[in-house]
């Protein structure tokens, strides 16, 4: 379970899936005398940061999670470090700020937006709703992540590695990004939860856009009870000690994303008449 936002609705769901889970992993292994045989690799998180305590976040941050998931995520990973340091176990942790693909799952906020964005310049969707768009994330590609995820498993010694970017987006910009990838250009009136996003200007196209048309409001109902306002990865040990730096720029994450909704949706037109 690594929905945020689904955490507060769900706390004790949330804690007997990512911490205990993560426990029942480790104590499985143990028990059935496979330390000697088994590399686990716990899947941490930006979110365990929360609020802040420097910029940039490294391995050596203090933690402070404001959410359900982040302290879940929080007993995983001193769990997963206690067996490391207990039992002599290969046990690592990567704490990955965003990564995403196309392949992200639909409640999330980047594909939310990617999603809209294509249904809206198809006709099919008329306005996206946005909660906090001042947010501030790394954001990266998947696909890099992965492959330093595997890396953590090829050393000699389990350590645990921040994987990022080293860039902050906030999620208006991010949304600003995949409009263009429709030829639109947005701008912004009001303020606070009154704020719109506006079809500045749009390039002559097959897609259903117009100047002045609202396509951004705000809907309090996704705002978070406690904020995480900025996350922004230091990745230097991951490159210093595993060769590992991301190389996708947001810029072609997001196209990538936008494109593929876009057919997505394309086939979901023709297969309908």
């Amino acid at each position: 379970m690594s929905h945020v936002k689904v955490s507060f609705d769900s706390p004790e769901y949330v804690a007997n899936v990512d911490a205990v889970g993560t426990l029942r992993i480790l104590e499985a292994v143990r028990l059935l005398g496979l330390v000697d045989k088994t590399r686990i690799y716990q899947a941490s998180t930006s979110e365990l940061y929360g609020k802040v305590q420097e910029v940039p976040q490294s391995e050596t941050t203090p933690f402070y999670p404001r959410s359900p998931y982040g302290v879940a995520k929080m007993y995983a990973y001193w769990i997963t470090v206690n067996y490391r340091e207990a039992y002599n176990m290969y046990a690592c942790n990567g704490i990955l700020f965003n990564h995403e693909s196309p392949r992200r799952g639909e409640t999330f906020v980047s594909r939310k937006i990617t999603r809209a964005v294509a249904k809206i310049a198809l006709g099919l969707q008329d306005i996206l709703y946005l909660g906090n768009m001042d947010a501030r994330r790394d954001w990266g590609h998947a696909k890099e992540y992965v492959e330093g995820m595997w890396l953590m498993l090829q050393q000699e010694t389990p350590e645990d590695f921040v994987l990022a970017t080293g860039k902050t987006t906030s999620v208006r910009d991010f949304a600003i990004e995949a409009f263009r990838n429709v030829g639109v250009e947005l701008e912004f009136k009001g303020s606070g939860q009154d704020e719109v996003g506006l079809v500045a200007s749009c390039s002559p196209s097959d897609f259903v856009l117009e100047v002045g048309k609202e396509v951004i409001k705000i809907d309090p109902n996704y705002y978070r009870p406690t904020e995480v306002d900025l996350l922004i990865g230091n990745p230097t040990k991951a490159k210093e000690k595993l060769g590992w730096q991301a190389k996708t720029e947001l810029s072609e994450l997001v196209a990538q994303m936008v494109q593929s909704d876009l057919e997505l949706f394309q086939k979901e037109i023709k297969a309908n008449g």
